[in-house]
């Protein structure tokens, strides 16, 4: 039995306090070695703790602690390591010798990949300083009151948060037929209403939404929330409820804001003019495109028609400006290299298209985008393989 009482008081001890050597001790020396040594140690147990055997599993133990529902990081806890990042980017700008108040996220991921070289494929095993926010993940809030019942109805659910989403999208989908069925009750019902606008925008993925409600989901789970969307969409009244739909779209970037636009120069007689650069395959084009001219295109001080013979690529080289309708409105100066003519011709149409950029409006940039004008070719030939007749195809097998 003492035996049995020392293996219960050591289990407790380094349940408690970690991992600690303890002798086997019986009968009332138990208690007074265990709380000697407790004390020597800075802990305090009380002498019913010592003496009392408490018969607990470990698996009990686990599932008490998880009902409790302790906070994983606590407010306090990301306050001090915000202090503690801020501390620690001020340094770094000192180090780098920048200024701290302007020293942005940017500049710490280049001087942390400056100071600790890492040739690791994966990202997420490089060494790396963000904000605490975005290192600690978003927690749910408590969900339960101090006597241990929930808040919420939903909670038993396991998905308490989503499932509360789908009941609210549920309600609002109602709320659209009732009051289509009042409109035509009055005879008011028209299919010409206002339709939401999704234009430049896409539905929340996966991730993003379980970000959003801090919860996480199956794929069917996000589909059927989907689903459920799209169904609203398809009523006619749909847009009575568009601020709860767009709720769960995110804007697209457009993409031609990221297209950098040449200023425009002028030339000794005042002429405006502007310059483009484009490659295709291993040939370099060069374009000065000037205003208000007649059509005239000389390339490498030839005439276009003769520099190139084939038709396909004329169609080519004068795309762009058919496309925007600017035909016999500029002449083009181009000088190019290296290549054929066929990876020539694209890359005076790519040159062109970018010194186009700088003489229409940004509405007629997105067309030429979604164009394909100003997208560089990357495709190439595909290099022949050593033990083969050419890249892909094979020697012919002969079995003698």
């Amino acid at each position: 039995m003492a035996a049995s009482n020392s293996r219960v008081l050591r289990s407790v001890l380094n349940g408690c306090y970690g991992s600690v050597s303890w002798l086997l001790l019986c009968g009332r020396h138990c208690t007074e070695s265990a709380q000697r040594t407790c004390m020597g140690k800075g802990w305090y147990l009380s002498q019913s703790l010592c003496s009392r055997s408490i018969c607990s599993s470990s698996h009990l133990q686990k599932r008490n602690v998880a009902a409790t529902g302790p906070e994983k990081f606590s407010d306090e806890f990301v306050r001090k390591q915000i202090e503690k990042f801020n501390i620690g980017k001020r340094h770094l700008a000192n180090m780098m010798g920048e200024d701290p108040e302007t020293f942005t996220q940017e500049d710490i991921d280049k001087a942390i990949a400056y100071l600790f070289p890492s040739g690791l494929f994966d990202k997420k095993a490089r060494p790396l300083m963000k904000h605490p926010e975005e290192i600690f993940p978003k927690q749910q809030a408590i969900q339960w009151a101090p006597d241990g019942r929930p808040f919420h109805f939903l909670f038993y659910t396991g998905k308490q948060t989503y499932y509360s989403l789908q009941y609210d999208t549920y309600e609002k989908l109602l709320e659209i037929q009732k009051y289509e069925d009042r409109m035509r009750a009055k005879d008011l019902f028209s299919k010409e209403t206002k339709q939401v606008n999704l234009s430049g925008s896409r539905w929340l993925t996966k991730e993003e939404l379980e970000e959003m409600l801090v919860e996480k989901m199956s794929d069917q789970d996000y589909m059927r929330f989907i689903h459920l969307l799209e169904r609203i969409l398809t009523l006619p009244y749909a847009s009575t409820e568009e601020e709860h739909i767009q709720k769960f779209r995110k804007t697209l970037e457009v993409q031609s804001r990221k297209q950098k636009i040449e200023p425009i120069q002028y030339d000794d007689k005042g002429r405006g003019f502007s310059i483009g650069e484009g490659r295709r395959k291993s040939a370099t084009a060069s374009v000065k495109l000037y205003e208000n001219g007649t059509g005239k295109i000389t390339i490498n001080g030839d005439n276009h028609l003769q520099f190139f013979p084939v038709l396909q690529d004329r169609e080519q080289l004068m795309f762009p400006f058919q496309f925007l309708d600017r035909l016999c409105m500029h002449d083009m100066d181009c000088t190019v290299s290296g290549g054929g003519s066929s990876a020539q011709a694209g890359a005076i149409r790519l040159a062109a298209s970018r010194a186009l950029l700088s003489f229409i409006p940004e509405n007629a940039m997105e067309s030429m985008r979604q164009a394909g004008l100003l997208t560089p070719d990357p495709r190439v030939k595909e290099r022949k393989k050593p033990g083969q007749e050419g890249a892909r195809r094979k020697f012919t097998w002969k079995k003698r």
